[in-house]
């Protein structure tokens, strides 16, 4: 993985892209030494995003599967406890 300033990404903006999208690197991008992004290639960001899909859909089923085991709740209910 390829760490650089915020400066440098800048000013080679074309060369940091090309790095994740056909040398498939993982470019960090540092400001005041602090990671604050990164260009990586398209795959792997739609990687990330079916994981995160995968667990949105696993969150999801186990709600389901409380609601049909506690029974469900109405909105005003959930208002109430919630002091709203």
């Amino acid at each position: 993985m390829v760490h650089l300033p915020a400066s440098k990404a800048r000013e080679g903006f074309a060369d940091t892209i090309n790095r994740a999208a056909y040398g498939k690197e993982r470019v960090v991008v540092r400001r005041r030494g602090k990671e604050v992004a990164a260009v990586v290639p398209i795959e792997d960001l739609r990687l990330l995003e079916e994981l995160e899909d995968r667990v949105d859909l696993s969150d999801a089923r186990a709600a389901l599967a409380e609601t049909k085991k506690k029974g469900a709740r109405s909105l005003e209910t959930i208002l109430k406890d919630l002091g709203l």
